[in-house]
């Protein structure tokens, strides 16, 4: 059996040492980019299901992360929030706004 050959012990073992925050990090910034590419796109309900996905995350994160990261994903997702709202008003869609209470 090769060194570097994945078995379930390592594999289990490599899942044992994942963080959870590093998990929602990942999954926050890859729904900030595709929420983006659904704006581009024009498919705005996508994007909104992106960003409010986003808003549900980020307060589960508090207190796990640094500051300064949370800060950024905030603002990451205050400006999904706005650009969302040119792209209905450009649309003259009757799209509702992105969930604010976060």
């Amino acid at each position: 059996m090769a060194e570097d050959e994945v078995t379930p012990e390592k594999l289990a073992e490599q899942i044992r040492q994942l963080k959870i925050q590093d998990i929602l990090l990942s999954t926050v910034s890859t729904l900030g980019q595709l929420a983006y590419a659904k704006l581009d796109a024009k498919e705005l309900d996508q994007a909104r299901l992106a960003i409010d996905a986003i808003a549900a995350l980020l307060p589960t994160l508090e207190q796990h992360v640094d500051e300064q990261v949370l800060r950024d994903f905030k603002q990451l997702l205050a400006n999904l929030r706005l650009t969302f709202a040119d792209a209905v008003s450009a649309s003259g869609a009757e799209s509702q706004t992105p969930n604010e209470e976060s």
